[in-house]
């Protein structure tokens, strides 16, 4: 898990300026976002007002992703609209019932919209804001007023549980609001999300300006030939093995996707990988009748297995197992070349 953090940190460092988590923590929004590219799509960035609505620390959600507030009370229809909306890489608005940390459920409007690549119009990040309904500040004023004659006599942590206690009981969310009930967004609501997504990719795409890596609200360029679509990058997520797709329809078939596992293998970073030529792992005792092999296979589309010197990013060697064969799709056609790379040994 520390990796990983590690990982979504050094991401997200590299397409934003320093300063970026600095001023998106200075907009008055509750919000987080996500980054497709990690597995189980992860949460690389909480603002102060969301984890102030939650009550969550941010070191519990970042590296986590939204099922955490989700409860027994959530409407699963509702998630798989999201998951669909993240799927396509479409903006969606919903009412999602949701839970705070100490387990009390609370309505809000949820609106998502994806965060895209200028360069190659790829989704690089998922904007996620929480606008609480049916004046969920009332919460705070409930139990003023039928817990303060009590305060001095049993400890916080006590009022919290029975504040739960009483929420799961009476199928309420302590304000006499039925949880099955869902609750409906003013137009005044559906204003504050649209203009704190505005506000928001308007500060990302302000901090994308210095590194080089800007970014967008929407696609502003066709996505690359073979690009990893961010479902496909949370499924392929999932698989442990070291690999990388490439894709031999574009010049010097670049890499597509690489798995956490090859780049911990080989010490690059993500932004470092994608989009590059394959053959970045070769050095100067790298077998050239080996890559000659290697470029036979391609060209008759078949798989095939060596054992290759090949160098990571400080330039330390290794000899590395290559298993290399093309992905077709349902007609035969050539539409990926999957080579996994497994490390056997040091030299």
């Amino acid at each position: 898990m520390e990796s990983q953090l590690a990982q979504i940190e050094q991401s997200f460092n590299a397409r934003y300026s320093l300063r970026v988590r600095e001023a998106l923590d200075e907009l008055h929004h509750n919000f987080t976002i996500t980054d497709p590219a990690f597995p189980g799509h992860p949460i690389v960035f909480a603002s102060s007002g969301f984890l102030k609505m939650s009550g969550f620390l941010r070191e519990e959600v970042v590296g986590n992703n939204g099922r955490i507030f989700q409860g027994p009370k959530t409407n699963r229809k509702t998630v798989m609209e999201i998951r669909e909306a993240i799927r396509e890489e479409r903006a969606v608005r919903v009412h999602i019932l949701n839970y705070r940390k100490d387990g009390t459920p609370f309505w809000m409007l949820f609106q998502m919209s994806p965060v895209f690549s200028k360069e190659d119009g790829s989704g690089v990040h998922f904007i996620g804001v929480q606008v609480p309904l049916r004046n969920d500040g009332a919460d705070a004023a409930w139990n003023e007023i039928v817990f303060r004659p009590c305060r001095r006599e049993v400890c916080s942590d006590s009022l919290v549980e029975l504040t739960r206690f009483l929420a799961l009981e009476t199928g309420t969310n302590c304000k006499g609001v039925e949880i099955e009930e869902s609750c409906e967004a003013s137009e005044l609501e559906k204003h504050r999300a649209a203009t704190a997504i505005n506000n928001i990719l308007s500060v990302l795409a302000r901090c994308s300006e210095s590194t080089g890596r800007m970014v967008c609200g929407k696609r502003c360029s066709l996505p690359a030939a073979g690009l990893i679509n961010s479902s496909l990058n949370i499924s392929l997520g999932r698989i442990k093995q070291s690999f990388v797709l490439i894709d031999p329809h574009l010049p010097n078939m670049p890499v597509v996707y690489a798995s956490d596992a090859f780049l911990k293998l080989t010490g690059y970073d993500r932004h470092e990988v994608l989009g590059r030529d394959w053959h970045f792992l070769n050095g100067v005792d790298t077998d050239s009748s080996i890559l000659h092999q290697i470029h036979e296979s391609i060209l008759v589309e078949q798989p095939c297995t060596v054992c290759i010197l090949n160098y990571r990013k400080d330039k330390s060697t290794f000899w590395n197992r290559l298993y290399m064969s093309p992905v077709r799709n349902a007609t035969g056609k050539v539409v990926l070349s999957r080579p996994p790379f497994v490390l056997i040994s040091d030299s």
